[in-house]
Parts: structure tokens; sequence; C-alpha cells
């Protein structure tokens, strides 16, 4: 059964439509994430669900109650925002007690609460500290405590990590991802980065201009895109014209587009001479190479302008170089069919 429900929901700003007869559905203790580029509504619906944007149309249901015009406080819902906004002057521990004093929760409640978030957040030692002490990422978790110590029945996380430097915005995905797991909380997590909804998420649902263009598990958008934008945003995919494959390949591929991820394109100077029929073989030429860390990215086109990046490991004694000619294997059932 649904934990949250959107309904049909609509959100105007003039004759902008911003969120298109939306719906989606989340169940109770799931951590979901609204990927998308900017501007295609998914911070909206995420404003909209905590009452801080009203809908134009539809209903928004939580736990089976319909709060669409429910005022802000009362939806028990909790939100960290992209900018924190720590109280300066109160320390970590008045920052996150700060919403249990505003319920009215006894004082020995609100120290065992607030002791066991800091421990749970690891800011064991800095209780005392105001955020100006704090590095970026503390005070991240800072807000993550306030947000979730008041046991709100969701929490919304609004692009939080987006301001974090690259190596601890992986840390704090993962400690993110197993703190709200730990406390069962029903978890809506917003980000324009696939990297960061493949990790953090249980499913993802991908915006494409106020409008849900897929949704799945983290693998099912991965390895199997519907269409050509959710190809291209997903898993920086190859994406070729069926007519230019089909005349390279001698195949009757039937869609329009075919899509083929880089990691899956086999590179070799001589053709592979097992599994052929299950396989489309084709001959190419190096045209540019780029290293990313551990892996490789060659880029290659074919005689009829057909161009393919293909990633491998990065193998010292299996480098080619710009200019070679190689030959290219695929297997078939890594040739994806989409439409646009």
């Amino acid at each position: 059964m649904s934990y949250i429900e959107f309904k049909g929901i609509s959100k105007f700003y003039g004759e902008n439509e911003v969120l298109q007869k939306l719906d989606l559905s989340i169940k109770k203790g799931e951590l979901i994430t609204l990927l998308g580029p900017s501007g295609c509504g998914k911070s909206t619906l995420l404003r909209c669900l905590a009452g801080l944007e009203t809908v134009s149309n539809g209903s928004i249901l939580l736990d089976g109650k319909d709060i669409t015009n429910m005022d802000t406080t009362k939806r028990q819902i909790g939100m960290v925002f992209q900018k924190y906004s720590l109280f300066p002057n109160m320390t970590v521990k008045e920052n996150i007690a700060f919403g249990l004093k505003v319920m009215k929760v006894n004082k020995v409640e609100i120290e065992e609460k607030t002791k066991k978030m800091i421990e749970l957040v690891g800011l064991e030692g800095r209780e005392n500290h105001y955020p100006r002490q704090l590095s970026g990422g503390q005070q991240q978790r800072v807000a993550l405590a306030r947000a979730i110590v008041t046991e709100p029945k969701v929490l919304l996380l609004d692009e939080p990590l987006s301001a974090i430097d690259a190596l601890l915005r992986k840390k704090l995905q993962d400690q993110i991802r197993s703190i709200v797991k730990e406390l069962g909380i029903t978890t809506i997590f917003v980000t324009h980065d696939q990297d960061e909804a493949m990790v953090m998420s249980d499913r993802v649902y991908l915006f494409n201009n106020g409008n849900i263009e897929q949704c799945g598990t983290p693998v099912e958008m991965y390895t199997h895109p519907k269409t050509h934008f959710a190809a291209r945003f997903m898993g920086n995919y190859n994406i070729i014209e069926s007519t230019k494959f089909n005349s390279l390949t001698k195949n009757n591929f039937k869609s329009e587009f075919i899509a083929i991820r880089p990691e899956v394109i086999e590179i070799s100077p001589e053709i592979f001479a097992d599994n052929m029929e299950n396989s489309v073989t084709f001959k190419t030429k190096i045209t540019d190479t780029m290293s990313h860390g551990n892996v490789l990215r060659y880029t290659l086109e074919t005689e009829n302008g057909v161009k393919l990046k293909s990633e491998v490991l990065f193998r010292s004694f299996r480098l080619y170089d710009i200019g070679q000619e190689l030959y290219v294997t695929i297997e078939k059932k890594n040739c994806l069919e989409i439409d646009k």
C-alpha cells in the first residue's frame, strides 16, 4: 500500500505549467530520488508535499490522509535544503534540539533525543561548537539531525550535498542512506546527479519538463532506459539512428534509435570469432582518448560517420593509439531499441 500518493498534480506559475498532472506513489520506508535537470519540476513537487507551495490541481495523500491543503506545521515533515540554514547563535546541540523545544517536549526527553541524534550523525565532542566552527559536511549532518530528531513521517532532502566537495559527498551519501534506513524514515531525495541517485535510492523517478519520464530501481533505470532522454541522462549511452546502425551492421532493428552503453563495447585489432551469431561487429578508427580515473574512454568513428564512446579499464598492456583501426563487437542483447 502507498504511504505517499500524488494524484494528478499540476502546478502553474502564471501560464507556465511546471508540473503536468503527475501521479506518483511511495511505499513506507522507501528512499526515493527525484532526478532530473534544473527546472524540470522535482523541487517544486517536494515543496508541494511540504506545504511550501500550493498545488494548482490534484491531491496529496500521506498515510491515507489528504494533506493537500493542510497547514505546513501539521504535516509532520522534516526537510533539509541545499542551504542548511542553521542558527548561527546556537550550538550544535541547541540547533538539533530546536524543533523539540518548539513542540514543547519535556527537558529530559529533549536531552535524551538530542544526545542520541548527535551520536547517530557522528558529532560527539562537537556538541558545543557553533556552525562557524564546523566544516560543510559537519553542518550538513547537524541539519539532518535537526530534521529527523522530531521523528517526522517523511524526510525531504532537496539537493543537500550539492555544495560539498566530491570526496566528502560520496561519504555523506553512504551515511545519509544508512541513517534513514536504520530509522525507517520514508525519504525523498532530490538531485540532478545520476551517480548520486544510483547510490542513494531504492527507486528513481526521472523528471523531464514537468513529467515523469521513467521510474524504476537504479539498476533498471541504468540498464533499460525507455526513451532517448532517459538513455542520455542515466548512462551516457551511445544513441545511434537505427537506419545508420542497420546499414553498418546488416541488421534490421525496428525502433527509431539504438542505445548502447560505452562499457559493453568491446574493441580489438582482430575480429572476435566467438558468439558471432549473437553479436554485431564492424570496423572503426580511434579519433580521441580520455582517461577517467581507472577507466579509459575511446572515441570511435566508422566509415559511414557513426561516432561511439567505448570505455575500458585502464590497463597499460591494452592501450590503443589515435588513428588506429579496430573492430567493434557488441552483443545484440546490449543494443537497446528505444524511441524518441
